[in-house]
């Protein structure tokens, strides 16, 4: 007995339905890439080898901070020494008056001819995220009106991140009872 083998041939792919689906799904997914954009905060720490490369009584060297305490915020220039305390107001943070006030020391640091584009952060340990971050917000720009237009002017862009001191009110009281 002869076995008849009978070719079968291959099928055809058919790839119509995938074909569909990717028409479908690529225009949707790039749609959807516009809606979902992540705001990334960029923090930079200063180089050691510049700063021990100028000398310690350049004015450019001087550190501008801000303390954020429980009940207020200090704006210090150089740093330890106080230019202005701004206290909370109906117990939130006045950023409005911090961003106005950090305006005017960008503009007499301009005047003496002195670029500065850093600032130090320091914050308690128990300091909540959004105080941080609504601080980071303020101290890097400012909106103002150019030419008919709300733009954001650059204030201190290049941010560090501390820890405040212990307490600022503690070499106040020691020396108030001696």
């Amino acid at each position: 007995m002869r076995r008849v083998r009978m070719r079968k041939k291959d099928a055809d792919l058919d790839i119509t339905s995938f074909m569909n689906l990717m028409i479908i799904l690529v225009p949707v997914l790039l749609m959807s890439m516009v809606f979902s954009h992540i705001t990334v905060l960029d923090l930079k720490l200063p180089d050691i080898a510049d700063s021990s490369s100028q000398p310690k009584d350049d004015p450019k060297n001087k550190m501008l901070e801000v303390v954020i305490d429980k009940d207020k915020m200090t704006v210090n220039y150089p740093a330890g020494v106080r230019l202005r305390e701004i206290p909370k107001k109906e117990g939130e943070y006045d950023y409005k008056f911090l961003s106005e006030f950090l305006q005017q020391v960008k503009r007499e640091l301009r005047n003496k001819d002195i670029e500065k584009r850093d600032i130090f952060l320091l914050s308690q340990p128990d300091t909540d995220y959004q105080t941080i971050v609504s601080t980071m917000d303020t101290v890097r720009s400012f909106k103002t009106v150019l030419a008919a237009s709300v733009v954001e002017a650059e204030l201190f862009p290049e941010i560090s991140l501390g820890d405040a001191p212990a307490s600022t009110e503690a070499p106040a009281a020691q020396e108030a009872a001696q």
